[in-house]
């Protein structure tokens, strides 16, 4: 299979029936069009970009609920439907509140879902960490660098 084929993004009908594998191929990789003569084109993707999309669209409407509202900060807003921001500090909060929106903003003007998701993910998993209590031990910083054996 080649590159071109792994690249291209609109394939004939026809070809789904001769060529699958190369049509799945290119799905797996981003969403394929596949166009019909006899009725609307269909898109087909792998399951994991179609899931990517509807967290996508879930967490937009959660930020257009946060946006629409006025009562107190952007973070105090986005902690009453993301309760896990509560584990960070206040500074912390703010500066969540302003990554996601920001990767959302890039994921929808880019179409990549993985940008607004992966600044999510890490924030909330930085926030179970921290509600853990994970990072409440002084760090024991090495003085002098040790060798160690090569594994």
């Amino acid at each position: 299979m080649s590159a071109a084929t792994l690249s291209k993004t609109t394939f004939k009908s026809s070809e789904l029936s001769r060529a699958s594998a190369d049509v799945f191929a290119a799905a797996v990789d981003h969403p394929v069009q596949v166009t019909r003569r006899d009725g609307e084109s269909l898109v087909l993707m792998s399951e994991s970009a179609d899931k990517a999309r509807d967290a996508l669209l879930e967490l937009a409407a959660q930020l257009v609920a946060v946006s629409t509202s006025t009562d107190g900060t952007l973070a105090g807003r986005m902690s009453d439907r993301f309760p896990w921001m509560l584990a960070l500090s206040p500074a912390d909060q703010e500066a969540c509140a302003t990554a996601v929106l920001a990767a959302a903003r890039a994921s929808f003007a880019t179409h990549q879902p993985h940008l607004a998701i992966a600044e999510l993910t890490s924030w909330r998993e930085t926030a179970t960490a921290i509600a853990a209590g994970l990072g409440k031990e002084p760090v024991e910083w090495l003085d002098e660098a040790e060798a160690v054996e090569r594994p």
